[in-house]
């Protein structure tokens, strides 16, 4: 049978009186939370915020098609208001179309709503949770799972208390697989979100300081991510990086079969061999209860074999073969973040400028080390790392003595990428071969004079520093390539 949302499917989860037979039930092709992304048919989500509030755009999204609106105070728009803040509220015996869902909070019964649609299905879901290489891992895992399922992931990185339910109002009866990214700012978030989705599986990647700003401590960061294995039924399947102190102790935490990989032999699945091959990819083998796998996939930099053993141990846990796993890997269609691009002069862009944490930069440095360069020389632009808390200075130190390893020049953008200057002169480079600079603008006008034929330059800072602006400024083309290092 085929199973579609429909308006009464959203009604029904926010009201103890169910949709009259009598009231139209239009089936909803889309959830939206942005007016100009309504369609018709759609449903959109009038959410209050800082900047703009989605209320003054209801009848915007009803011009361009939607047949219903959440709402959580009256708005000025032609339509028929259903009060769902009150059990008591009568109910008019006609309805006309479009309808505004009156509700006491839009989010909490978003939220609801996507718990009660994912009640109606009987599939797998694969949640995946950790500080950073989240996306990726949603990804390649997708990737995995579609060579013999049929799988719904989390569109870019929809892993908030927003995005979460939104993917999960995508379900339809086709889907076999679900896999979600779920990311978290605060203890309880990623509880909420296996309430809604409930994962059987769940993934960590590891356990870093990004959001140390809000949580204080990194073992609060690893109680919060916890929260994903916690919520394991019992014949579910927690997949935990061995490799991470913080994450391998979550096995204690949950009712659910751990399944470890790593680099080490004691892990359930591990590989050795780690050969990157600069933007062909890397080589390495897979080590699996005896058996012993050569392989090579589509993945930047060494630490990328990570990824790939997260969805390989996906893969084998929900039955598929290697000849599928392996297939799964190596395809390159993964919409991943770090992008190559054409820059001026004859240099070559590589913008990982979606965000940063001291995990994700030491990554990045690691795969332009490990790039041939051809003549060129490496560049580093890098622009503070933000929401670091006490970890702050340690963290760009500890990139900034990286760095001195890897670049022939190294810009900063930003004042906290200060210390990233300061400790890549204490490690070696050449106080000439560092630019510390203010802003992204500042960025744009040296690197014009300084970037050559050849030169491979890296751009990542945390999206508050805007670096990609530099790579707008300084790209010949549109984005020419996908991939990301976590």
């Amino acid at each position: 049978m085929t199973r579609s949302l429909t308006l009464a499917d959203i009604y029904n989860a926010l009201s103890a009186a169910p949709w009259p037979a009598a009231w139209p039930n239009p089936t909803l092709t889309d959830v939206v939370i942005d007016s100009r992304q309504a369609t018709p048919g759609s449903l959109f989500v009038a959410f209050p915020g800082e900047r703009t509030d989605g209320h003054a755009y209801v009848a915007h999204a009803f011009s361009r098609g939607a047949v219903a609106a959440m709402v959580q105070r009256p708005v000025e728009a032609e339509a028929t208001v259903l009060d769902l803040r009150r059990p008591e509220a009568a109910r008019p015996d006609r309805v006309a179309l479009p309808v505004c869902l009156l509700v006491p909070d839009c989010m909490v019964a978003l939220q609801d709503a996507a718990a009660a649609w994912r009640r109606r299905f009987d599939l797998r879901v694969v949640g995946i949770t950790g500080s950073v290489g989240k996306t990726t891992t949603k990804e390649i895992t997708a990737q995995v799972l579609s060579r013999r399922y049929r799988t719904l992931k989390s569109l870019g990185n929809l892993n908030n208390e927003i995005g979460v339910p939104l993917t999960v109002l995508r379900l339809r009866s086709e889907h076999q697989c679900l896999v979600q990214e779920m990311g978290m700012y605060q203890l309880g978030e990623i509880a909420r979100f296996c309430e809604i989705a409930q994962p059987q599986v769940g993934v960590v990647t590891n356990v870093g300081p990004v959001h140390l700003e809000r949580l204080g401590t990194i073992e609060r960061i690893a109680q919060a991510k916890a929260e994903l294995v916690e919520a394991l039924p019992p014949d579910g399947v927690a997949v935990l990086n061995a490799d991470d102190p913080l994450v391998a102790a979550m096995a204690s935490k949950t009712r659910a079969r751990v399944f470890t990989y790593g680099l080490t032999p004691e892990a359930d699945l591990w590989a050795d061999e780690i050969v990157s091959q600069g933007m062909e990819g890397i080589r390495f083998r897979f080590h699996y209860q005896g058996e012993v796998l050569h392989i090579k996939v589509p993945l930047l930099g060494r630490h990328s074999v990570h990824t790939a053993l997260r969805a390989a141990a996906v893969g084998l846990i929900e039955g598929l073969s290697w000849e599928e796993i392996v297939a799964g890997l190596q395809e390159t269609g993964a919409q991943l973040r770090l992008v190559v691009v054409p820059g001026v002069r004859g240099a070559t862009l590589l913008d990982d400028t979606y965000n940063a944490s001291p995990a994700s930069t030491l990554a990045a440095l690691n795969l332009l080390a490990d790039l041939d360069v051809n003549g060129g020389r490496r560049i580093a632009v890098l622009g503070d790392m933000l929401e670091l808390g006490t970890y702050e200075e340690t963290g760009h130190r500890m990139v900034g003595a990286r760095a001195a390893d890897v670049v022939d020049y190294l810009v900063t953008v930003g004042q906290r990428a200060r210390w990233i200057a300061d400790e890549a002169v204490s490690a070696g480079l050449p106080a000439a071969r560092v630019i510390v600079l203010g802003s992204a603008q500042d960025a744009i006008e040296r690197l014009r004079l300084l970037i050559g034929p050849g030169d491979m330059v890296l751009i990542k800072g945390s999206r508050g520093v805007q670096m990609e602006q530099i790579v707008s400024a300084l790209s010949l083309s549109p984005r020419a390539a996908t991939e990301e290092v976590p």
